[in-house]
């Protein structure tokens, strides 16, 4: 019988599941990359093809990977890069529709070289319609699909919810699920597949709870409803020390834990709205006598689903995170998922140019080799990084 605590999270250390497993990245930015961390985690072997104008992906999703760059003006470029795609499982790219096609690296040309291929292209707007080849980030694609116009007060601008929702729920942890379906069904038909992952179709996918009750009681407007920062005891409130604590007592269980715990009168009816107003009045002078610290220790294990507005820097030292991340900190979050009760180690970041290691396993001569990855590519400074800088100094 196995005695291990099923919460103790301890690095397992069997091989992991996606050994063997080669992916070839070309995408920039960061849906592209972060879905291949996954990969690499758990993992896959992952190279990241840099250069020209696009520069390197960003060193933040970094760890596991291997990096090189190839001048893909440059024929031999392009050979290096159809011979690297021919050793693939599978293949990310994140241009604008047409751009991977007139670099040598579309579908179509890489497939009749590789008929198992995986290709996976990640971005905003998708492979055709209207706004195709429109420039967009997280917050275009969450403005086009409803997401934005549903977040944020009644009484100002809505609210941006980071590059959380389009970018890495929509776009990278889609991108991943698709690969991986794939490469199922690959395993059953020995045959490859072409996934277009677009970051609108994956925000409109996370609605699915959401607009059927738009312009209900339930999610009647932005900042008013159930889930959205209308409802009293779905929201945050303000503490004593200027913190804030999240109350997400929606069940009528939770609710009544909460209201005898903080107020300790006769419970009201929650679920009608005409109480809202005087919950929420309640709530708010009530939040306010003690610190955010204090709230949260006097609702634990109250079941009444009360806990702390941390700020990023402050939870890694919080004891449930702590319990179940022990390695974790602002520079490596942790492997997921855990598998068996245990999660995996985090695997080592390097980012030294591989180049020649890379084309040099795949046959090419150092003559090939250098033609395909000119000095003045390898020694070309990225166009982006993260973070960007920001002055913030009068001119």
């Amino acid at each position: 019988m196995n005695s291990m605590n099923p919460s103790q999270s301890q690095p397992v250390k069997h091989e992991r599941p996606l050994s063997g497993l080669r992916v070839i990245d070309m995408s920039r930015l960061a849906p592209g990359p972060y879905c291949t961390m996954l990969l690499a985690d758990l993992g896959a072997e992952v190279i990241c093809v840099g250069g020209g104008r696009a520069g390197n992906p960003l060193s933040t999703f970094a760890r596991g990977k291997q990096f090189m760059k190839l001048d893909l003006k440059a024929p031999e470029g392009r050979q290096a890069l159809q011979a690297l795609a021919q050793s693939a499982d599978v293949f990310v790219e994140s241009f604008r529709p047409g751009v991977s096609e007139r670099l040598g690296a579309g579908y179509e040309a890489l497939a009749k070289l590789n008929p198992g291929l995986i290709y996976c292209s990640v971005t905003g707007y998708g492979q055709d319609g209207p706004m195709a080849q429109d420039a967009g980030h997280d917050i275009s694609y969450l403005a086009l699909t409803g997401v934005l116009g549903a977040l944020g007060p009644t009484d100002g601008p809505p609210t941006v919810p980071l590059n959380l929702i389009a970018d890495f729920a929509g776009g990278s942890c889609m991108a991943a699920f698709s690969i991986m379906s794939a490469l199922f069904e690959r395993s059953k038909t020995g045959q490859g597949k072409y996934i277009d992952v677009a970051m609108i179709d994956g925000a409109m996918s996370l609605m699915a709870m959401h607009y059927p009750v738009w312009g209900t009681p339930i999610l009647p407007t932005r900042g008013e409803g159930l889930l959205n920062g209308g409802n009293p005891y779905y929201c945050c409130y303000a503490c004593k020390d200027g913190k804030y604590i999240s109350v997400g007592a929606l069940e009528t269980q939770f609710f009544h834990n909460l209201w005898q715990r903080l107020v300790g009168t006769v419970v009201p009816d929650h679920m009608n709205v005409v109480n809202w107003p005087m919950i929420r009045a309640t709530f708010q002078e009530k939040f306010m006598e003690r610190s955010r610290d204090e709230w949260s220790t006097f609702f634990q294990g109250t079941e009444a689903c009360v806990v702390p507005v941390l700020a990023p820097d402050e939870i890694w030292s919080h004891p449930h995170i702590r319990h179940r991340h022990p390695n974790a900190h602002a520079q490596q979050v942790p492997v997921l998922p855990r598998f068996d009760q245990q999660s995996y180690s985090a695997p080592e970041t390097d980012i030294e140019d591989r180049t020649d290691v890379i084309l040099g396993e795949l046959g090419l001569s150092r003559e090939q080799i250098d033609k395909a990855c000119p000095l003045a590519e390898r020694n070309r400074i990225p166009s982006r990084s993260w973070p960007p800088a920001i002055i913030d100094t009068p001119a």
